[in-house]
């Protein structure tokens, strides 16, 4: 099992009950393959660097998970197939990525 980070911008016309749709169908499919979740973040509307598909803010999502690298290709394969979805990212991380996102996790949850 690999240490995976994703993140992925969805279209910022969707509604809030189809943010949650796609967000649970990335989720679902993630644990079908058998993965762990390690975290799930909602970043919110964030606008964008540079306008992709003439827009200029999207909804940022991130998810930290364990998995086997087989299932990455298809996980991927279900973004590109997706038209809500605007950009993704998928990273694996190593041992000095995965310390450093926990030190970011617990920083993010003593603000809370």
């Amino acid at each position: 099992m690999n240490h995976y980070e994703t993140v992925f911008i969805l279209n910022p016309v969707l509604s809030d009950t189809q943010i949650k749709e796609t967000v649970k169908k990335f989720e679902d499919f993630l644990i079908e393959k058998g993965a762990e979740f390690v975290s799930k973040e909602d970043w919110g509307l964030k606008k964008l660097a540079y306008p992709i598909q003439n827009k200029k803010s999207g909804f940022y999502h991130l998810f930290e998970f364990k998995v086997a690298g087989e299932a990455i290709d298809n996980f991927e394969l279900e973004f590109r197939r997706d038209e809500r979805i605007m950009r993704y990212l998928t990273v694996k991380l190593d041992k000095h990525a995965v310390a450093w996102a926990e030190k970011r996790r617990t920083k993010l949850n003593a603000k809370a």
